[in-house]
């Protein structure tokens, strides 16, 4: 494992602070714009940071290099988060965000599920213990008057 200051910990932390800013700021965001609108906008937004995040770490490269395996599933990827973000803000301009995002962290535990399954990942009791509580706590959130 590398350094505590260089572990993915870090990035893992940081992109759950954004998540929930993401979250917060798109509720307001949807509040006068369809919600796929809001969407197709978060996505130019997307797609020109990240595009400024690789330019500046000069990490182009030509398509045609990378791995046809890669691509596959990264183009799949994509279209599985466009699916989840365009439903993802058309709850969070019919519902309230503190019950939206709790339900969407379901996630959490169909990724324990899924990297089991397709992945081969290891599942002990201690996750499996988890993702009940993960998943009891969005159940009472959601179910919460």
């Amino acid at each position: 494992m590398s350094t505590f200051y260089g572990s993915w910990l870090w990035y893992a932390l940081g992109a759950a602070v954004f998540a929930a800013l993401t979250t917060v700021l798109g509720k307001v965001g949807v509040e006068k714009i369809h919600s796929d609108v809001a969407t197709f906008i978060r996505t130019v937004v997307i797609l020109g940071v990240t595009a400024l995040f690789v330019t500046a770490k000069s990490e182009w490269v030509r398509i045609d290099l990378l791995p046809m395996r890669s691509l596959a599933f990264l183009v799949l990827s994509g279209l599985t988060t466009g699916l989840s973000w365009l439903c993802y803000y058309k709850a969070l301009q019919l519902g309230p965000a503190s019950r939206v995002a709790p339900i969407d962290k379901l996630s959490v535990v169909l990724v324990l599920l899924f990297s089991v399954l397709v992945l081969g990942e290891h599942f002990s009791w201690k996750v499996g213990l988890g993702a009940l509580l993960i998943t009891a706590g969005v159940v009472l959130i959601a179910l919460a008057d």
